[in-house]
């Protein structure tokens, strides 16, 4: 793990260290000096006590956020200030927002923008409008959805895909390594972009801090390859630096999407076996919905770009498919964002679980998880739904790997089932829910997906994609371990560990 983290990451790393120090001596030094100033740090703790009472939010960073304030009064309330408070990235939230609302615009115009209309179950039908009122994103028809168990079987299709274009390239990842897969790719944006297809790359700069320094985004662009580098690393306390770009998304021509949970790394396509067998899942789309994931590139792009490297002329990028796919069942692309007032992805999973009669099966590669994930949970196997969670065998972070296993017992009292993936990691993340409903995508069910990153999915329903998916789930369960809640029994002082990292789990 520490060898993947930069020159860069450590300085910047040591700098905010060197930052908590400097304010920790200040505020020691004015104590000395002026011995009142401790009255003044006790009343300043209290007033933003009261004022993280106030807000509204998930009672977990709350609570997170009070301990820290009333354990470290003199210097609780500026940590707060600076790392839980969303005033100091306002500007990027109206641009976030503003931007949006011009992609909005484009999605309301589209024909089939009332087309959840057609979808004859309620619960559907009501969760497919709530996901097109809070974020505008809405179903489609004419789109063939292909599903891939493995990272290695949708690289093929993307090299593929790459190989044909012809007007545009846009690429949004988290993780892009020096690797094979990543010089494959590299290869071909080269000579397509040298013939004139317009290529453009946003890589977050803490999932791609070690390739992507400036002398190489400088090498880039000087061969036509326009790079995005998403929330630069800076050392400073800011609560934006937690905010980070975790989709992974490739669209090409406006013809073909491809999303899921696939870095650009060797290991996501078992090149490198360092965590044993990586299991990791992927859709293509064909047809219409792939403008949502055009316009989702965009929005990105546009928020964040130089201004003279934004996208204006949003049409050239619209590809009108005339032939009939024959697709069945609908899917719905869709965008979550850190910078608004909707947790989209959670209520999205918490609907699914709310509206299942027979099963849920969840491939996900961590479990740090609210209370309301916890009782939409509980409450489905309750209600006799068969709710099976698939997580890695072979952990990547232990620490992080534990935390989610101290959520498993609650779990396994209310009649949810466990299995861990003992080939070795598994990296997916999957909804499947009774024959009828699945979600794929880039969102893990842990406080960072769900509260921190801009993530993307695409929630399938009534195709016959969605038996696909069910049988990849079929199959790995029977690759796994089942966990066993007389197997979790630990010793006192190891329970009081894991309630302490529960405790801070939303600032981990």
């Amino acid at each position: 793990m520490f060898k993947k983290i930069s020159l860069r990451l450590w300085v910047t790393l040591l700098l905010i260290a060197v930052q908590v120090a400097l304010v920790a001596s200040l505020v020691s030094l004015a104590i000395l000096r002026f011995p009142a100033i401790t009255y003044v740090g006790f009343g300043v703790s209290f007033v933003v006590f009261l004022y993280i009472l106030r807000t509204d939010g998930e009672s977990a960073y709350k609570i997170t956020w009070i301990i820290v304030v009333l354990s470290l009064p003199l210097i609780g309330g500026i940590l707060y200030w600076l790392c839980g408070k969303d005033h100091l990235i306002r500007r990027r939230i109206v641009a976030h927002v503003e931007e949006h609302a011009l992609i909005a615009k484009l999605l309301d115009k589209d024909e089939v923008l009332l087309l959840e209309n057609q979808v004859e179950c309620e619960r559907m039908y009501s969760l497919m409008r709530y996901v097109r009122q809070y974020s505008s994103y809405h179903p489609y028809e004419n789109t063939p959805a292909k599903y891939y168990p493995f990272g290695e079987l949708m690289f093929e299709d993307m090299l593929t895909a790459l190989e044909r274009a012809e007007k545009f390239i846009f690429l949004e990842f988290f993780i892009i390594e020096e690797s094979g897969m990543w010089n494959n790719i590299l290869e071909v944006l080269e000579r397509k972009a040298a013939q004139g297809v317009e290529v453009r790359l946003i890589v977050d700069d803490f999932g791609s801090q070690r390739l992507f320094t400036s002398k190489y985004i400088k090498a880039l662009r000087a061969k036509n390859i326009l790079v995005l580098r998403f929330n630069p690393i800076v050392p400073l306390l800011l609560v934006f630096m937690n905010h980070r770009d975790h989709r992974k998304i490739l669209v090409v021509d406006g013809k073909s999407a491809f999303v899921g949970g696939v870095n650009i790394a060797d290991e996501y396509i078992n090149k490198n076996d360092r965590l044993g067998v990586w299991k990791d899942t992927g859709l293509k789309l064909t047809g219409d919905g792939v403008w949502s994931f055009t316009l989702m590139f965009i929005e990105m792009w546009d928020t964040f770009c130089k201004a003279c490297e934004r996208i204006d002329d949003h049409s050239m990028y619209r590809q009108v498919f005339a032939e009939d796919f024959n697709a069945d069942g609908f899917v719905l692309p869709y965008g979550d964002s850190p910078l608004d007032e909707q947790r989209l992805a959670e209520n999205i999973y918490i609907d699914i679980l709310a509206q299942a009669r027979n099963y849920v099966y969840i491939f996900t590669p961590y479990l740090i998880i609210s209370e309301k994930m916890i009782h939409a949970l509980q409450m489905a196997a309750r209600r006799g739904v068969d709710v099976r969670i698939i997580m890695p065998g072979i952990p990547d972070k232990k620490l992080i790997f534990r935390l989610s296993r101290s959520y498993y017992t609650c779990l396994l009292e209310a009649g949810v089932r466990i299995f861990e993936y003992t080939p070795g990691f598994l990296h997916a993340k999957t909804f499947v829910c009774d024959d009828e409903t699945a979600v794929v995508g880039t969102i893990n069910l842990d406080y960072r997906s769900l509260y921190l990153h801009f993530e993307c999915a695409t929630l399938l329903y009534g195709s016959d994609i969605v038996k696909s998916i069910k049988e990849d789930a079929i199959d790995t369960i029977a690759q796994c371990r089942e966990v066993d809640i007389q197997s979790l029994k630990k010793p006192s002082s190891t329970g009081m560990l894991d309630a302490v990292l529960h405790l801070f789990s939303p600032l981990l």
